[in-house]
C-alpha cells in the first residue's frame, strides 16, 4: 500500500499494539531491530476499504485509518476515540550521509502531557540546571547520549498509550502548542510501534513484550551501595568495609572506581600489584565479611595496553577512537573474554562507565563515532544504541557460562536495555540544591521510558565537604530521597562521603535511612518481581497511579516508590514544612504519625532534618523486615506487616536465593495477602513456589500514633505457607 511516494506496513503484534512502517523500497528493510526482539508473533490482520478514501486495518482494541487523499494516519481505540493521530511524514533524501532524515508531525489532544524519552535533567553535560519538568509540553528533547543525558525513543502519554520509534541515530522531539514534531537525523525507514492499554502499567508491558523483560537483580544490588573516586589501594578498600562492619552500618556492595590498572595502562584490566597485590584474596576478604565487590570497567582503553592492541588487530577498535566497536558480535565475545578476568576471581557487579561512549576530543562520542563504518552500518546510523550493545556484551557473556545473576551499572541507557540487568544513574552531576531539584523529574522520566533500574551520584559527583554544615544538609536531603530510589548508591568526587564523615547529627540522620532502606527490603525485592514477572515500575509519576487526577499531570517533585508509599523529597534547605498534594478517592497515613488524611487536597507537612514527606494509601498492606542486618542477604525469616485500613488491599510478598537464576524455574515462594476492610480481616494465603519457608509474622494496624518506629505488633503469628492464617483486627 503507497501513501504519496512511501509504502506503508501496518502489522499488529497484539490486540493493543501496531507497528506502523513507512520506506521507498523494501529491499532498504532490514528487520533485524537492535531493540525489538526477533520472531514477534503477529496477529495477520490484513486492511480493508471502509470508504473510497479510507483504508483500514482493526484489531480488537485498536483501529488504523488511513486517509488516501491527504495520507493523515488515525489511531482509534474500540470506543472510537482518537489515540495517535499523524498528519505527515517525510523521509528526506540528505545527500551528505547517502541516506534518509525523518520527519514527523503528531496532533495531540487538548490537555494531553507526554513523558518518557530518557533523562534530560537539562543544563551543560554536568547536571548542572535549575530548571525542570515533568512533562514535555512546550519544550524541545535532543535524543543524545551525554555524560548526564541519556536519549530513549519511547514516549508515553497521560492518555495512555506509548510510541516506541526504532530509530537509533540523533533525535528530536519538539512538543509545541498540540502539534508533536519529531525528527531523527538518518533513517532508511519511518518504523514505529504504537502501544494502548487501559493503564500507563499496561503500556509499558507492551514495550517491554516488544523489547524485553527486566531480570532479577541480585538480591543484594537492592541494598545500600558505597563508592567514590576513588579507593586508592586494596588496604583502603578492605578497610572500609571492615569499618561499616565496625560500626554496624548495613552495607552490600562496595565499589572500586577506576586507575587500579596503575602501570599496565588505561582500562587494561589489570590490577597494579603496588596498590592491590592479592586481588582474589582481596574480593574473598570483602565476600567473608557479607558484602560484594563491584569494579568500574571503560569501553576505551590505552593505546599502550594489551587489550587495545589486540581489539585493534582484530577489528574491533572503532576507527579514529580507543573504543572498541559493540556492534560486531566477535568484538562483544572479546570483550567479555577480557571482563571475565574479573568474573573469575569473584568480582560481582560490572560499573561499565563513561558508556555514551566517552571518547575523542572533549570526551564527546559524537564527532568521532559519527561517520565511521561500524561494521552494520554508518555511525550516524547507530550512535545512540552503543551502551544498548556494550551491556549486551556483557549480560550475554555471563549467562553463557553461569547462573549467578548479572548486575551492570551503566552511565547511558537506550531502548530494550532492561533486559540486560542494566542500572544506569545519572551521571557526574553537581552536589547543589539546583541539581538535586532537577534529579527527580529527570528520574521519574527515565523510569517511565520502560527502565526499572535508576539511580544518582547521592550528595552529586562533584560534591561539597561533608564537615560542613551547608553541605551536609544537601547530601542528607539527597539521601532521604534516594532510600525511596530504586538503587540506594553514594558516590562522588573531591571529599569521601562514608556516613562518619558528617558532622554526628546528619551521620545519624544518614543511619536512619540506612536502617530504613533494609527494613523495606522485602517490599522492595517484591516490586523487583513484580518489575520481572507482570512489567512493573518501580519508581513512579503521580500520573501512572492517578490518570483520573488531572491535578498530578504535572506534578515532578512527589511520586510513588510502588503502589503504596508516595514521596516528596525536600529540596530546599532550612525549611520547616512542605506542600504536598494528596491524590484524590484516597486516604494517605503520614508515614511517621500513622495519622490520617483525605486526599483531594494539598496539605502543609511539617519537616524535621530527619523527616521528608512520606504517605501509605489506605489499603497498603506493607511488608518490612522485622529485624536488624548488616546486608541483604541476611535470613528474612521475621516479618512486619503494617496493615493500613479505609479501603480493601492486597499485596504479595516475594523471596528466592537472591542470587541464582532459579527463580525464572520456579525455585521461589510467594506468600499471598489480602485486607478485607468490610470485615477487618487479615488473610495471610497459602504459599505459591517451590521453596520451603518459615516465618514469624508480626502484624500492625496503623492508626495515629502507630507510624513506622512504633514497634509493638498488634499480633504475632507462626506461619510455614503450607495453610493460609486469617487474623480478625480487635
Amino acid at each position: 500500500m503507497r501513501i504519496g511516494n512511501l509504502n506503508v506496513e501496518i502489522e499488529f503484534i497484539a490486540d493493543n499494539i501496531v507497528r506502523v512502517l513507512y520506506y521507498y523500497g523494501r529491499e532498504v528493510i532490514v528487520d533485524n531491530s537492535l531493540v525489538v526482539l526477533p520472531n514477534l508473533e503477529k496477529l495477520g490482520i490484513k486492511g480493508g476499504s471502509t470508504s473510497p478514501s479510507i483504508i483500514s486495518f482493526a484489531s480488537k482494541s485498536l483501529s488504523v485509518n488511513i486517509k488516501t487523499s491527504n495520507g493523515e494516519l488515525i489511531i482509534k481505540d474500540n470506543k472510537g476515540g482518537i489515540v495517535v493521530k499523524e498528519k505527515r511524514r517525510d523521509l528526506k533524501f540528505n545527500e551528505e550521509l547517502s541516506t534518509y532524515n525523518v520527519d514527523q508531525v503528531f496532533e495531540l489532544s487538548e490537555g494531553e502531557r507526554l513523558y518518557g524519552l530518557g533523562q534530560h535533567a537539562g543544563g551543560n553535560g554536568l547536571g548542572q540546571s535549575s530548571a525542570y519538568k515533568l512533562d514535555y509540553n512546550g519544550l524541545s528533547v535532543t535524543l543524545s547520549q551525554r555524560n548526564t543525558d541519556i536519549g530513549i525513543p519511547f514516549i508515553i502519554s497521560s492518555k495512555g498509550y506509548g510510541i516506541l520509534w526504532d530509530n537509533y541515530s540523533l533525535g528530536s522531539i519538539s512538543l509545541k502548542g498540540n502539534e508533536l514534531r519529531v525528527w531523527f537525523e538518518a533513517g532508511k525507514k519511518i518504523d514505529y510501534y504504537v502501544i494502548f492499554g487501559d493503564s500507563i502499567d499496561d503500556v509499558i508491558k507492551g514495550y517491554r513484550k516488544l523489547t524485553g523483560d527486566a531480570p532479577l537483580l541480585p538480591k543484594w544490588a537492592y541494598g545500600y551501595w558505597q563508592s567514590k573516586e576513588r579507593y586508592k589501594s586494596q588496604d583502603e578498600l578492605v578497610s572500609v568495609v571492615k569499618e561499616f562492619r565496625e560500626m554496624k552500618i548495613p552495607l552490600d556492595v562496595i565499589v572500586l572506581d577506576w586507575r587500579y590498572w596503575g602501570k599496565y595502562g588505561w582500562n587494561a584490566f589489570k590490577f597494579d600489584e603496588i596498590d592491590f597485590p592479592r586481588p582474589k584474596g582481596m574480593v574473598e576478604e570483602i565476600h567473608k565479611m557479607g558484602a560484594k565487590l563491584a569494579i568500574s570497567i571503560w569501553p576505551t582503553f590505552g593505546k599502550e595496553t594489551e587489550v587495545f592492541k589486540d581489539m585493534e588487530s582484530k577489528g574491533c577498535i572503532i576507527p579514529g577512537t580507543t573504543a572498541f566497536n559493540p556492534f560486531k558480535e566477535e568484538c562483544r565475545e572479546l570483550f567479555w573474554s577480557y571482563v571475565k578476568r574479573f568474573y573469575d576471581i569473584g568480582i560481582d557487579a560490572y560499573w561499565l562507565d563513561a558508556s555514551e561512549p566517552e571518547t575523542g576530543l572533549g570526551l564527546v562520542f559524537f564527532s568521532p563515532i559519527h561517520d565511521v563504518d561500524l561494521g552494520i552500518g554508518k555511525g550516524y546510523e547507530y550512535l545512540n544504541a552503543y551502551p544498548l550493545m556494550e551491556t549486551k556484551a556483557v549480560y550475554e557473556g555471563q549467562r553463557r557460562i553461569s547462573d549467578k545473576r548479572v548486575a551492570i551499572l551503566t552511565r547511558s541507557a537506550f531502548a530494550g536495555q532492561q533486559r540486560h540487568s542494566a542500572i544506569s544513574w545519572s551521571g557526574d552531576v553537581l552536589g547543589d540544591w539546583a541539581t538535586l531539584r532537577s534529579q527527580i523529574p529527570a528520574g521519574l522520566n527515565f523510569s517511565i521510558s520502560g527502565i526499572p533500574y535508576w539511580t544518582t551520584d547521592t550528595g552529586g559527583f562533584f560534591s561539597g565537604n561533608p564537615e560542613t554544615k551547608a553541605y551536609a544538609e544537601i547530601f542528607v536531603r539527597w539521601f532521604q530521597w534516594s532510600t525511596f530510589c530504586p538503587i540506594l548508591r553514594v558516590h562522588g568526587t573531591n571529599f569521601p562521603k562514608e556516613p562518619w564523615r558528617f558532622p554526628k547529627e546528619y551521620q545519624d540522620v544518614i543511619l536512619k535511612y540506612i536502617r530504613l532502606r533494609y527494613e523495606l527490603l522485602p517490599y522492595i525485592y517484591s516490586l523487583a518481581w513484580m518489575t520481572y514477572s507482570n512489567s512493573y515500575t518501580i519508581m513512579r509519576p503521580l500520573v501512572m497511579d492517578f490518570r483520573n487526577d488531572k491535578n498530578v499531570y504535572d506534578l515532578d517533585e512527589q511520586y510513588m516508590f510502588g503502589p503504596y508509599i508516595m514521596v516528596s523529597p525536600v529540596t530546599l534547605p532550612s525549611i520547616k514544612e512542605k506542600e504536598v498534594y494528596l491524590p484524590s478517592d484516597e486516604y494517605w497515613y503520614d508515614f511517621w504519625t500513622g495519622e490520617k488524611l483525605e486526599g483531594g487536597r494539598t496539605t502543609n507537612v511539617k519537616v524535621s532534618l530527619g523527616t521528608i514527606p512520606l504517605f501509605v494509601r489506605s489499603g497498603a498492606v506493607l511488608p518490612l523486615l522485622g529485624k536488624d542486618v548488616s546486608n541483604a542477604m541476611e535470613d528474612w525469616d521475621v516479618l512486619h506487616l503494617r496493615i493500613y485500613p479505609g479501603k480493601d488491599g492486597y499485596f504479595e510478598i516475594y523471596d528466592d536465593d537472591g542470587v541464582t537464576y532459579d527463580y525464572e524455574r520456579g525455585k521461589y515462594f510467594i506468600i499471598p495477602i489480602r485486607w478485607d476492610d468490610n470485615k477487618q480481616e487479615l488473610t495471610i494465603g497459602k504459599k505459591r513456589g517451590d521453596l520451603e519457608m518459615r516465618k514469624r509474622i508480626m502484624i500492625t494496624w496503623v492508626e495515629k500514633g502507630k507510624g513506622i518506629e512504633y514497634s509493638k505488633p498488634d499480633v504475632e503469628v507462626e506461619y510455614d505457607g503450607k495453610e493460609s492464617i486469617t487474623v480478625k483486627r480487635h
